[in-house]
């Protein structure tokens, strides 16, 4: 959810060509090297046991497959057994809404495909859950969470679901969310959606998820998948990133197509991977990119654009780099946060960084504070939505207006928490023409760009910024919604710039990520940058399903 932009209100998301394995076998090489050292041990100490996947990297998985160690097939089912004890018994996660019932099958094509002619790439028979906005035309249905939408399917794929099966993936599952990516209420509870109720969190079940791709996220850390894309507007990637312990790219806004996913904004929507470790999550995002005639918003990213981002992994970094320290309105709301902040600053400089402290993004109170990203977004959702209902041509949901009556009409179900006041005030405004948008986006471009990012880029010769991604996991509660102290995605939010989410420590068993940003286009180097700190603090661990916080 763009939770910055309500919280005035509340107070406050290439192609990988068809190759085979003797050109993927140097990528394959390169990535097997940028794996968590105890990780290679395991794999070159013997196979991977797919009885228990945990943190197993999609690397691991390749390499195995290729020494035909098991099959996709049986990949597939170990994920799928772990989905049935973990999400839906158990701990019951609830993070997944629905397993694709073709999964197998093209599992099956894809193991008589690489015994044949070999592995199109990197992602050959790698599972991967999707958001549930991001269309599929196939068995599945296309929701974002809501039963409004349960009646009708997607026409096609969207252009990365394209791209992903192009590559070899296999689409595993669609993942629970925030209902509408969390923009329906201005005290919604984030992770719950119609459909599928509220998801957990791993570490500590009674915590929240955090929000809109809650279910990438949680699923992710709970190694119930090999990866997940979820979407972004602001926050809603890199928050479930740090809430769940994982890593989280949400890319340059043009870098991965939006069409067929079910949107809120075209100036701020994108999607983006979740994974365990960054060399997986630079791979996934490789997959997905290309110029897509129907996205506009993709033209520039030729040229810009890499189907291979593990090239940038480099454990050595952060060595002459300078990194910039975000502090104002992006730290002090939690003391742990900020214990752990001051930890992954000094890891930094002892890997050889130059640490410019503080940068701070001297725009930084007028966008946290001021009316504009949430003008832009509800003229946005109006007008981009409608346009997706229509596309889509559902038999009863057409427009925006529809939707406010299904709710109102299935009231129990979906406004039993909370209520659609986000909608209700998106339906007001009127075309993107009228002087009110026009002078909001270009007040959030300046603000996010040429007087925010950029400005203290320049100004201190940085490589990048980092600043906490957000406080560890509150405990979720549906009567009052959210308890959200404060995060770091609003710049590049309405910038349109990249983030990148990486753990960087735990506070009472709760994981706490930090944020690498950068301008347009600078995923290389936050790639790099990013994987350097992953390498030299290594705390990532497997989430323990714990009931609640121990006393």
């Amino acid at each position: 959810m763009p939770r910055r932009a309500v919280r005035a209100t509340m107070n406050r998301r290439s192609f990988i060509g068809l190759v085979m394995f003797a050109t993927m076998a140097p990528t394959l090489a390169r990535w097997a090297q940028a794996v968590p050292p105890a990780a290679l041990q395991r794999r070159t100490g013997g196979d991977v046991d797919l009885a228990n996947l945990e943190e197993v990297t999609i690397a691991e998985l390749q390499a195995a497959m290729e020494e035909g160690e098991f099959t996709a097939v049986e990949l597939v089912n170990a994920y799928i057994e772990r989905i049935e004890a973990i999400d839906q018994d158990g701990p019951r996660l609830n993070s997944i809404l629905e397993i694709n019932p073709d999964a197998l099958d093209i599992a099956q094509a894809l193991d008589e495909e690489r015994r044949t002619s070999g592995a199109r790439s990197p992602l050959h028979g790698i599972p991967i859950l999707l958001k549930d906005n991001i269309d599929t035309a196939d068995r599945m249905r296309t929701t974002a969470g809501s039963l409004a939408l349960m009646n009708s399917t997607p026409a096609r794929d969207a252009f990365i679901v394209q791209r992903l099966r192009d590559a070899g993936a296999v689409i595993l599952g669609k993942t629970n969310m925030s209902e509408w990516a969390n923009f329906r209420s201005t005290r919604s509870s984030s992770g719950w959606s119609g459909r599928g109720g509220q998801c957990k969190n791993p570490y500590i079940l009674d915590r929240n998820p955090c929000g809109s791709s809650s279910g990438s996220g949680a699923a992710t850390s709970a190694n119930l998948t090999a990866g997940s894309i979820g979407t972004e507007t602001d926050g809603s990637i890199v928050c479930p990133a740090t809430a769940n312990g994982v890593v989280g790219i949400k890319p340059t806004v043009g870098l991965l197509s939006r069409s067929g996913i079910i949107p809120i904004s075209h100036n701020q929507d994108t999607p983006g991977p979740h994974a365990r470790v960054v060399a997986d999550a630079a791979a996934i995002l490789g997959a997905m990119v290309g110029v897509d005639p129907e996205d506009p918003a993709t033209a520039p990213s030729e040229g810009r654009a890499y189907t291979d981002y593990t090239q940038f992994l480099d454990p050595n970094g952060l060595q002459g780099a300078r990194i910039g320290v975000a502090r104002q309105g992006v730290t002090g709301y939690s003391e742990e946060t900020d214990r752990l902040f001051e930890q992954a600053i000094q890891a930094m400089r002892d890997a050889g960084a130059t640490i410019i402290d503080p940068a701070d993004i001297p725009t930084i109170n007028e966008i946290t504070t001021g009316p504009t990203e949430l003008t832009v977004l509800l003229y946005d959702f109006k007008h981009d939505l409608n346009a997706y209902l229509a596309a889509r041509n559902d038999p009863d949901i057409r427009t925006l207006a529809d939707l406010i009556a299904f709710n109102e009409e299935n009231a129990e179900q979906e406004l039993r928490w909370f209520g659609q006041e986000l909608f209700l005030m998106a339906q007001e405004k009127g075309e993107l023409t009228d002087p009110e948008y026009i002078e909001a986006l270009e007040t959030n471009h300046r603000l996010g760009r040429t007087e925010g990012i950029d400005a203290v880029l320049q100004a201190h010769q940085l490589d990048a910024i980092v600043a906490p991604t957000g406080s560890p996991a509150w405990t979720t509660d549906l009567v009052n919604g959210d308890h959200f102290l404060g995060a770091s995605s609003s710049p590049a939010a309405i910038a349109g710039y990249p983030l990148i989410s990486v753990p960087m420590g735990f506070a009472f068993g709760l994981p706490v990520g930090i944020t690498f940003m950068g301008t347009a286009w600078s995923e290389p180097t936050l790639i790099r940058l990013a994987y350097a700190f992953e390498q030299a603090t290594k705390v990532r661990r497997p989430p323990q399903f714990l009931p609640t916080l121990a006393e």
